[in-house]
């Protein structure tokens, strides 16, 4: 890649766990890619670890204080006619507060068997094959 316009956008995505299930939202009608579900997360700022945008955006997010554990996956993925992304996915296995949805259309608690029954992001479907995994 040549140029700053060729650079992908980083983001840094949690897969924050319950109960046996993770947590996904759905993004609202007036977001690109309106209805998919994801992984919550968002773009990396400049002078931040993947790590501590992760901690600042579930924040914002969810209103929790998360512990961002391993890194679970990362990956490239080109939107047709959108934005190249770089996607780094951690896993987010105790958090302090309350998950409260301030920006998703909705939230789900989706357990390994119920996951392919939710439209995701492209970018984040590859993830759903390790998450079906045995822990």
């Amino acid at each position: 890649m040549n140029g700053t316009d060729d650079k992908p956008v980083a983001v840094s995505a949690g897969v924050l766990r319950r109960d046996g299930a993770v947590l996904a939202g759905q993004r609202r009608a007036d977001q690109e890619h309106a209805g998919k579900w994801e992984f919550p997360g968002g773009k990396i700022e400049a002078g931040e670890t993947p790590e501590q945008c992760l901690e600042r955006e579930l924040g914002e997010e969810l209103g929790i204080r998360a512990t961002v554990g391993a890194l679970l996956a990362r990956r490239h993925h080109s939107y047709p006619g959108g934005p190249t992304v770089e996607v780094w996915f951690f896993a987010v296995d105790r958090f302090e507060g309350e998950v409260d949805n301030r920006i998703f259309a909705q939230l789900r608690w989706v357990t390994s068997e119920k996951l392919d029954d939710l439209d995701w992001l492209e970018a984040d479907r590859p993830l759903l094959s390790t998450l079906r995994e045995p822990r």
